[in-house]
Formats: structure tokens, sequence, C-alpha cells
């Protein structure tokens, strides 16, 4: 197989798209998306969010050293890219998106009460990288939405159709969902882009269909929405 040679960039994909609520401390809060995340250490605990330092967000999480990574999911999808392409410094994202506060239980940033996981994190060291500062935190609880806790109290996380992103799109269980900025095109693009997505839904719909038939089993649909325990960045 042949590849081309590119020059040093990030090309590690799919990543989480999450949602990282955040506090100055004096009532102004504030959801930076952020794609540049993941996990670093499992004893003790720890996670990582990198973000540029002219973000609205940025100075609120020097300043607490607190902040909550928020899972997405596909019913999240347009509130994830919102919060990315919009600055918190022309508008409240919880009001304008109807997100929920919920307190969180050692960190004074608020979670979002739709998303199905809620990690608290406190800041444990700042790395200044380049282009964006690494935020090393420690895992201080998780908080998980018990409606994907089954029958035996195991929890099914990958029945929320989580989302991720991916080279410029964002994808839910592997099937894409919305493009880098899409929640603030035009109401003409976000028309056609929705047509051709609703196209290439009931086309997979009529395959799913077609595979029950010919095994004689009902094709299966839906989500679960779930209490347990313990990137792209933009805005």
């Amino acid at each position: 197989m042949a590849k081309q040679f590119w020059k040093p960039g990030n090309m590690i994909y799919p990543l989480p798209a999450v949602m990282v609520s955040v506090t100055d401390g004096e009532g102004n809060d504030n959801i930076i998306t952020v794609a540049w995340t993941g996990t670093v250490c499992t004893n003790p605990a720890m996670a990582y969010i990198s973000v540029r330092p002219s973000r609205y967000s940025y100075d609120m999480i020097r300043k607490t050293g607190e902040f909550v990574i928020n899972l997405t999911t596909e019913k999240l999808a347009f509130a994830t890219d919102f919060c990315g392409v919009r600055s918190g410094r022309d508008v409240d994202k919880f009001r304008k998106l109807n997100l929920t506060k919920e307190k969180a239980q050692f960190v004074s940033a608020p979670m979002i009460g739709e998303a199905p996981v809620s990690i608290e994190c406190r800041v444990r060291e700042v790395k200044e990288l380049g282009s964006h500062d690494m935020f090393l935190a420690d895992v201080l609880a998780v908080h998980a939405d018990e409606a994907y806790m089954d029958k035996n109290n195991r929890f099914r996380l990958n029945d929320a159709g989580l989302l991720v992103y991916s080279h410029g799109e964002y994808l839910a269980g592997g099937r894409k969902v919305g493009t880098f900025g899409y929640s603030v095109k035009k109401k003409q693009q976000k028309k056609q882009m929705q047509k051709k997505l609703d196209k290439k839904s009931d086309r997979e719909a009529d395959r799913e269909s077609k595979k029950a038939g010919m095994s004689g089993k009902p094709g299966t649909s839906g989500k679960l929405k779930t209490l347990g325990k313990a990137g792209r960045e933009k805005r």
C-alpha cells in the first residue's frame, strides 16, 4: 500500500468530542468543546485537556484549576459543535442550548446534565507546549447516567451513541452526523446537509431491514440513555 509523505501534523483520529464545563468562581460559567483530551494514567486516575491560551475558557481554568469533562452523544452533536465555534465571551452557551447545569461534588465548575458521563477534574500541572497548553488533571469523581445501567448493574456506555471527532467530521456509531461548524451555517446550507444525512440514514435503514428480513429476525434500533463510578478545541 502506497502512502504519501506529509509534514508533521495531528492525524490521530478518531478522538472523543467532549464538552468541558468551566467557571470563573464568580458566577460565570462556560462550555468549551475539546478533542485534544484523553487518559494519561490509570492509578491515580488522571486525564488531560489541551487548550489554546487565547480561548475564553483558558483563563477560567487557570484561575480555578478545575473543570469537568462531559462525554457527548449523537443527540448532543449540535451543542457540541456550537460550543466549539462560538465564544463564551459572546453567548451564554448553557442558556442558548438549553443545557442543564448540575452541581458537581468536588469542583466548582458545573456538570452538564444531558451528558451520559461527567468527570470532575482538578489541575495538577500545566504544560506550556506551543499552540496549546496541556492541563494535566487528577480525576476526582465520575458521574454516570443510571439510565445506561442494565439489569445486572453493568454500565452500558456504548448504548449512549457516543460522539467522536475525526478529520473535520462528527461520527456516532461510525455514522457521520455533522461537520465542523455545521451548527452555525446558514439555514439553507443546514437544510441541504440534513437532507443528505436523512437520505443516508434511510439507505442504511433499508439495508438493515433487508438484512433482518433475510435472517428472519427483526431489526433493532434506538438508544438508551446511564450513575456509575469512578480536543479539537475551539472556545
